[in-house]
């Protein structure tokens, strides 16, 4: 299936923004090993997230969590701790997604784990058991998530978790996160120099907690305003001035874009409140930014900036390969198929110089199994006459109800080419 978007000439609207994904899978591992209770409030109904809470109620003897990286990491961390045997699979992309890195560390602390295909990738039987835990050295420039799979397990580990990271750490914001959530379920596990954590092995408390709304779904609505009339204005619900997901740091990014970040009303900057994004018309005519600390902005940015015609150098993604897809030859070829030429260099850093070619006549986005490829691409509806998205429906690992959302913002979508 594909979806026809076509733009609407005014841009003013609420938007109830789906809760976050990274905040609501480390609620559930954490809640899980705190022993269960009252379950977190304002968790995700994205892909991911109930993914993750059929696994954690169910426990079955084989455990498919479809293409959730985050699950895939979180539950081989959780299960190599938890009583019982079971075997973790996915989609074929998630077959040739890497997890050797936490696969053998968990391994150091004494975890059973065999692999059910290739050396180094899923599927993995985890056979659970109490592990001794200890110091333990991994490098700081693999995805964060291996960091807080194995941060998360720390107190449950007979002698808590002393983790080094060696060399470049990268996506520290997510690091941090998991270390405040920990901290808030009553967890000792603290940062004692640079690069070293140290988790005290003392249980987690169980307790009352409530999701934050998504950072990284705020991009699309920034994008959006960014890239639409100039009295477009938009408020997003749920969100904290103090925020620990790494991607807040879209209002900065978008403020150098023209976007300006308001919090409305009397804020306390603990609990959530309303943000206001209007245009204030001030925009770089260059862009370059480090997205090391926040790599799933980068796909929104790269589109935003190719269709404001603002050339950018950006740096900090080495991760975006082994994601969903390999992000960087993505937005490569379907922003070659709008006319933008860009250039990447090691498959570290994206550059867009300005260089134009003829665009496709009726180009048709793909999206890869990318639920970003298809939230980034479509508000780029608002500089053309149309987009078609590819198999749209990939929204919902993360944001389900995007295409509804589009449509109150006054958006025309319609379904082309139905299978």
């Amino acid at each position: 299936m594909q979806y026809e978007v076509t733009a609407s000439s005014r841009l003013n609207l609420t938007v109830d923004l789906p809760s976050s994904k990274s905040v609501s899978n480390r609620a559930l591992i954490i809640h899980a090993l705190a022993g269960g209770g009252e379950m977190p409030q304002n968790l995700s109904d994205c892909d991911d997230t109930r993914v993750m809470m059929d696994a954690l109620s169910s426990m079955p003897d084989v455990i498919d969590i479809g293409a959730a990286g985050t699950a895939m990491r979180f539950l081989t961390a959780y299960l190599a701790v938890t009583s019982g045997s079971h075997i973790l699979t996915g989609t074929e992309r998630m077959r040739h997604r890497p997890i050797g890195v936490l696969v053998d560390a968990l391994r150091r602390l004494g975890a059973d784990i065999t692999y059910m295909g290739e050396e180094g990738f899923p599927p993995l039987r985890v056979n659970g058991r109490p592990l001794d835990g200890g110091p333990l050295e991994i490098e700081g420039n693999v995805s964060s998530q291996y960091i807080s799979a194995l941060l998360m397990i720390g107190p449950a580990l007979r002698h808590g978790l002393t983790l080094r990271l060696t060399g470049d750490v990268i996506s520290r914001p997510y690091i941090d996160m998991t270390l405040w959530m920990m901290g808030e379920f009553g967890a000792e596990a603290e940062w004692t120099d640079a690069s070293t954590i140290e988790v005290k092995a003392r249980p987690y408390t169980p307790r009352p907690y409530c999701i934050e709304n998504d950072w990284s779904s705020a991009s699309y609505w920034y994008e959006l305003v960014a890239l639409g009339p100039e009295d477009s204005a938009v408020t997003l619900t749920g969100l904290k001035d103090s925020s620990k997901q790494g991607d807040s740091s879209v209002r900065y990014i978008f403020s150098l874009l023209g976007v300006k970040t308001e919090f409305c009303g009397a804020v306390d900057h603990n609990r959530p409140t309303t943000v206001r994004l209007t245009r204030n018309g001030r925009r770089v005519p260059r862009l370059e930014y480090d997205f090391v600390n926040s790599p799933d902005l980068a796909q929104t940015v790269v589109a935003c900036c190719a269709a404001m015609n603002m050339p950018f150098h950006f740096t900090g993604l080495q991760t975006l390969k082994i994601k969903e897809t390999d992000r960087i030859e993505a937005l490569k070829a379907e922003l070659l198929k709008l006319g933008y030429v860009l250039r990447d260099i090691d498959g570290r850093e994206l550059l867009w110089d300005g260089t134009r070619c003829e665009p496709q006549p009726d180009p048709v986005v793909e999206t890869y199994n990318d639920h970003r490829m298809a939230l980034a691409f479509a508000p780029l509806a608002l500089c053309r006459e149309r987009m078609v998205i590819d198999n749209p429906m990939v929204v919902t690992k993360s944001y389900p109800h995007y295409w509804e959302d589009l449509a109150k913002a006054g958006m025309e979508i319609r379904v082309k080419n139905e299978k």
